[in-house]
């Protein structure tokens, strides 16, 4: 008689999306209560997350409606999700695989996957970010989130802003869109990544410095793009952030008289920051501003080396001690970023 399949519960981190528009007034309010993304005493977080979600409620719902009334990042989390699957399963024998999405501010939430891996009984967990490079508000928060569900033990993979064949999706699909709107010439490729209050990254965040090296060696791989910029986008709120930001990079190029190849490098799948603020908005901007060609480089989804580098993640860190973030099995990061979890790595 054969022995029973070991299980392996692959948990995805991701931000989540509000299903439905009834959804997205609570999903903001979620989103805004996290002490990593408002970091003031709970009782002013609290009002400041209603007050925010109220105000915000009917702009984010006629976004959400040009998406069919909610986000598509749950089923592009579930296309990730089958695709990696196949791509584990083909590398390991004798495992029962199941994955997990586990959004942190709507449903399936973070906590309740938590719960449901632990009754699953998995012999061995692997939490692995949608979020290439870590921040303290997005992979951090998920860590958070898990532990204090009492989350079971399990292997993290903690960011990979680096790892070679998510670098090469990322390259693919710029060099695709380049070629596919006949290489235009007198063109700068734009890099931008979602941003942060520059009070996080001052407070040891990598972020920034994560997404800057992973520009770094996309552009490396495409010689013949050799203009390009990195920059920062959906600013909210009345602190500083970190810039420059893509509204004024956009600015910059049609000072230049440059054609614009935009590529979203710090997310995953499409969302509304990538369908409504890039697409729509950004694209405005551009003819605003004299820009004749605006090209728009796909979120990477389930591209074929993306989901090879989420494999080769998962295989990995399957080698090394439980409960220690890795970072390509190294630090990466340099030493003043305080809140990198590979710290002690």
């Amino acid at each position: 008689m054969s022995e029973p399949a070991r299980k392996l519960a692959i948990v995805l981190f991701n931000l989540g999306g509000p299903d439905k528009p009834e959804s997205v007034r609570p999903f903001l309010r979620n989103l805004f209560r996290d002490p990593a993304i408002i970091q003031a005493p709970g009782p002013i977080r609290e009002m400041l997350a209603w007050l925010i979600s109220t105000l915000r409620d009917k702009s984010a719902r006629e976004n959400y409606a040009k998406m069919g009334g909610g986000s598509p990042i749950m089923p592009e989390t579930l296309k990730q999700a089958e695709a990696l699957n196949a791509a584990v399963s083909a590398e390991l024998e004798g495992w029962e695989i199941k994955i997990w999405p586990a959004m942190r501010y709507w449903h399936p939430f973070t906590e309740d996957v938590a719960k449901e891996v632990k009754q699953w009984g998995a012999d061995e967990v692997v939490l692995l970010p949608l979020y290439p490079q870590f921040s303290t508000t997005t992979t951090g928060s998920s860590l958070k989130a898990w532990r204090d569900a009492g989350g079971e033990s399990a292997r993290i993979v903690g960011c990979y802003p680096l790892q070679e064949d998510f670098i090469q999706a990322h390259a693919d699909l710029i060099r695709k869109t380049w070629e596919d709107a006949g290489k235009p010439e007198n063109c700068r490729v734009l890099y931008s990544a979602h941003g942060l209050p520059k009070k996080i990254v001052d407070a040891g965040d990598p972020y920034q410095w994560q997404v800057e090296q992973t520009c770094a060696a996309v552009a490396e791989r495409l010689p013949e793009l050799t203009d390009w910029q990195v920059c920062y986008q959906s600013r909210v709120g009345p602190l500083e952030w970190i810039g420059p930001s893509t509204e004024d990079a956009i600015e910059g190029a049609g000072k230049d008289k440059k054609a614009i190849l935009l590529t979203p490098i710090a997310f995953v799948s499409e969302h509304i920051e990538t369908l409504v603020e890039l697409d729509e908005e950004y694209l405005e901007l551009a003819e605003e501003h004299g820009v004749e060609t605006y090209l728009r480089v796909p979120a990477l989804g389930d591209h074929p080396h993306y989901i090879r580098a989420l494999s080769k993640l998962v295989l990995d860190v399957l080698s090394r001690k439980a409960d220690t973030p890795s970072c390509e099995g190294r630090r990466i990061c340099p030493a003043g970023f305080s809140a990198c979890p590979c710290r002690e790595a």
